[in-house]
């Protein structure tokens, strides 16, 4: 599914990436872990379309998305990149469901059929009494679970997560990747962790050790 040759990146004369190469294929998560500054985040903003490379290829969804710009790399992120952060990036303002609906309503999906969806997401990841609870009223574990079901409202490819149990407390960052462990069996859904959390990224298919900007190891977890 996703698919990286070579990639470079530097900032200045920063080098941060110098060469990485990855696979991930459909239905595995994948945890990348390392250092703070081993270049983590980086790759996974690249990944994510969010950054650009330097040098090398990325391919998603047999797309070359290092080649994409304005809005053809605006649409293709919206339909086949979820993203779930650190900090849930909620709009304040309005509810869960209306949190977890904004990126269907910009794919330009029906109204109702995006809010039906969202409804049910947020059902099964057990907020069906929080629909209309703005962020403020939702502890960090419902808010997360809220950023969630935002990342999968448009089906997304891949979901790319940065650091997602950073803001949490152990016992909701365990039960945020066993969400993950029940999204993957239930929906096939791919995901790619960026974490410090080793005992956490056991709990993934791979673990993809980074160092320098370097991939030093990628090791399959037997379970």
């Amino acid at each position: 599914m996703l698919k990286a040759r070579n990639i470079e990146k530097y900032y200045g004369k920063l080098h941060v990436l110098k060469g990485v190469d990855i696979d991930i294929a459909k239905g595995e998560i994948v945890s990348i872990v390392g250092s703070s500054g081993a270049g983590k985040s980086t790759l996974l903003h690249i990944f994510g379309t969010l950054d650009k490379t330097d040098r090398g290829e990325v391919t998603l969804q047999d797309q070359r998305i290092d080649k994409l710009t304005g809005n053809t790399l605006a649409k293709f992120r919206n339909k086949n990149i979820g993203f779930i952060f650190q900090f849930h990036h909620l709009l304040p303002e309005f509810t869960a469901l209306e949190n977890v609906s904004i990126p269907g309503w910009i794919a330009g999906k029906k109204k109702s059929a995006v809010q039906e969806r969202a409804v049910e997401l947020l059902q099964n990841l057990g907020l069906g009494e929080r629909l209309d609870n703005k962020p403020h009223q939702l502890s960090g574990g419902e808010q997360q679970r809220v950023a969630v079901a935002r990342a999968l409202i448009n089906n997304p490819a891949i979901v790319m997560a940065d650091e997602p149990t950073g803001n949490l407390d152990s016992t909701n960052g365990r039960e945020l990747h066993k969400l993950f462990l029940e999204l993957r069996n239930k929906y096939q859904q791919t995901f790619l962790i960026v974490t410090h959390n080793e005992e956490l990224a056991q709990m993934s298919d791979r673990i993809v050790y980074m160092k320098d900007g370097k991939i030093i190891d990628d090791i399959k977890i037997n379970k």
